[in-house]
């Protein structure tokens, strides 16, 4: 099994993939597995509100594995301060529900750590599409969060910072790009110095541990 923890397509093969919806959460299919979230992109003033009641809705559903992908991000144009408030109230949701959060964060490391410790989150946390350093990947994760890697994989000095990670803390994903999954698997076993099936193995065992066994033993 191949696990891609982060897309925006259908799976492919032989992949396990967790779909993204962050948007029309009123069309979301009883089949698949997905992870729903509002993204800073697209917070709007005037409908954060019903959307994040029908997300709320929505979540209940047991096909719906993870909140997100939320966060904050300081590039795009979207209120600072809306993207907080949103941020927070699906920090609150995913702790209600016991589901996971996938976090998207651009510049705003520290203000996302901050939220998280501030509303007492004990649920996994994945920052989706990691592209920094080590320092801070080693922050992220001593706070005991995941990290999942995916395009950005292909500069050498993102395989250098894989390389000194320890496999039980990391996910692979395609994100929206026109990659493999097999690609970013293949990258990630030869900066880690591993098998491509033991990494695969490993993935699913932290898959496990941030999911629970039931989406991996059934075909959905």
């Amino acid at each position: 099994m191949i696990i891609n923890i982060h897309s925006h397509g259908p799976a492919t093969g032989e992949e396990w993939v967790l779909k993204n919806v962050f948007e029309h959460f009123d069309r979301l299919p009883g089949t698949g597995w997905y992870s729903m979230g509002l993204h800073p992109w697209y917070l709007r003033e005037n409908d954060w509100k019903g959307q994040l009641a029908l997300l709320r809705a929505k979540s209940e559903q047991p096909n719906v594995l993870a909140i997100g992908e939320c966060g904050l991000d300081k590039v795009c144009p979207t209120d600072p301060a809306l993207q907080k408030l949103v941020f927070t109230e699906q920090v609150k949701l995913a702790n209600e529900t016991g589901k996971p959060l996938i976090i998207h964060c651009v510049r705003a490391f520290d203000d996302v750590l901050s939220v998280l410790k501030h509303n007492g989150n004990k649920v996994p946390v994945i920052f989706h599409g990691f592209y920094r350093g080590l320092q801070l990947a080693n922050k992220l994760l001593g706070e005991g969060h995941y990290l999942s890697f995916g395009k950005a994989l292909d500069l050498k000095t993102l395989q250098q910072v894989l390389k000194q990670l320890p496999p039980d803390r990391i996910f692979l994903e395609t994100d929206d790009a026109s990659i493999s999954i097999e690609s970013r698997y293949q990258l990630a076993a030869e900066s880690l110095q591993i098998g491509q099936d033991s990494l695969s193995l490993q993935i699913q065992k932290n898959a496990v541990t941030v999911f629970g066994p039931a989406p991996f033993h059934y075909d959905n």
